[in-house]
């Protein structure tokens, strides 16, 4: 996968390629009676008909461009059930969970909403982490001591809806759910607190482990403080096609899709590699090499240690955040080892300097070769890793200096976790 198609690859006379995919899911031949169905038939909830009477306003969030949710399937039936219900069109909003990531606008905001109806008829509003007035305080976690503020269209909201994508996530183990409340919608403090790093620098906080992750802990602790929340969950194939889709209270239905899910994309591997080649996941997550970074984490349970990690991804938009650069350009200046304790010295985290501090796991355990045309000379610089001009040289001189022709190949790349496990 890359950019909006696929990136075909030459391997040398010799190579022996183990690809590694996700298991095959089955599709729904109609996927907006799926969407129907999972409105009608929710876990541990009423169905959203019955969710929306005697409410006077609702809140639905929905994931940034960074993720491709098929929001062009729900929105509008969710919208019209609200109404239908009784809630007026002009008291629903419909919110971008961004985060700390850009606003998106024009094209992009009616791309990612996906339906020109809901474009036309409903508040559409991107979540700003950094305004004040947006937010309002609700203490502190007790867990960890997390700063809690979220988005006021949320929480004033008689009816809240959190939507997204369930699949791996490098740090937070799954993504969707309550990811999309905290970060999506939550203020700079506390995004940046639990992205510091005592956080990040936890074992537990790595993908498709929530079983003591304090990411996913201090989220779920959000979320129930913050009280009735619901969720549609969704789940898409290797081609975007909708796989699962459910919807209900925000916990139990996300983990019931991460049920869904969590064999498909965990493959076993009998064994390690000295060269596996892998892509950034493709358009949307392949737009920055702020986003890439998490397909140089997802592969490493079968990276050899000293081994290369290779990885196309187009970049068409850059580094990312200028914030990010910037934690790149310390990273170049100071190496992994001072640049991270940088980090453990604050309990704050520098805006988006976490996906830097992410990328210190592979720099530890190999080498990492990029293959990015979309990066200027300029930003090639502050990758911290070898940008190389030539995906098909970088495979053949990868092998020819391992000494191994065995190449795993990961196709599809954050989306897949292979794991090691030995025969």
């Amino acid at each position: 996968m890359f950019g909006r198609g696929d990136l075909p690859i030459t391997l040398p006379q010799g190579a022996q390629p183990t690809v590694i995919r996700k298991a095959r899911l089955p599709v729904y031949a109609d996927p907006g009676k799926a969407v129907l169905d999972a409105l009608d038939s929710p876990v541990n909830a009423p169905p959203l008909a019955q969710l929306a009477l005697g409410r006077k306003s609702a809140c639905i969030l929905i994931c940034d461009i960074t993720r491709p949710v098929p929001n062009r399937l729900f929105l509008r039936p969710v919208v019209e059930t609200m109404v239908m219900a009784g809630i007026p069109l002009d008291h629903i909003i419909i919110l971008v969970a961004t985060g700390l990531h850009r606003p998106n606008l024009g094209e992009e905001l009616a791309e990612l909403v996906g339906d020109p109806w809901v474009l036309e008829h409903v508040r559409v509003l991107n979540h700003d982490a950094r305004n004040p007035d947006d937010l309002i305080d609700l203490g502190h976690t007790a867990g960890r001591d997390t700063p809690i503020s979220v988005n006021r269209h949320f929480l004033n909201a008689e009816l809240r809806l959190a939507t997204g994508l369930v699949e791996p996530h490098f740090m937070a183990g799954w993504s969707g759910g309550r990811k999309v409340v905290a970060p999506g919608v939550a203020g700079h403090e506390t995004i940046r607190t639990f992205h510091s790093a005592r956080f990040m620098e936890d074992p537990l906080a790595i993908q498709c482990n929530l079983v003591g992750n304090p990411l996913h802990e201090e989220q779920l602790e959000i979320v129930r403080r913050i009280g009735e929340i619901h969720a549609i969950n969704t789940v898409i194939d290797g081609e975007r096609r909708l796989a699962f889709v459910n919807f209900g209270e925000i916990i139990s239905s996300h983990l019931a899709a991460v049920d869904f899910i969590a064999a498909a994309t965990q493959i076993p591997v009998p064994r390690r590699f000295q060269t596996v080649v892998t892509s950034s996941g493709g358009y949307p997550l392949d737009k920055t090499y702020y986003q890439t970074i998490k397909s140089m984490v997802t592969p490493l349970d079968i990276l050899a240690p000293g081994g290369t990690l290779i990885v196309a991804s187009q970049c068409s938009e850059g580094m990312g955040s200028t914030e990010f650069a910037n934690a790149q350009r310390r990273l170049v200046e100071l190496g992994p080892e001072k640049f991270l304790a940088t980090l453990t010295a604050r309990t704050l985290a520098e805006v988006d300097e976490w996906q830097t501090e992410m990328q210190l796991r592979p720099l530890r355990i190999g080498r990492i070769k990029l293959y990015a045309p979309g990066l200027s000379p300029a930003d090639a610089t502050l990758t911290a890793v070898e940008v190389v001009p030539s995906l098909d040289d970088a495979i053949a001189n990868s092998i020819a200096e391992q000494g191994d022709g065995s190449v795993a190949i990961i196709p599809e790349g954050p989306y897949v976790v292979p794991l090691f496990r030995a025969p």
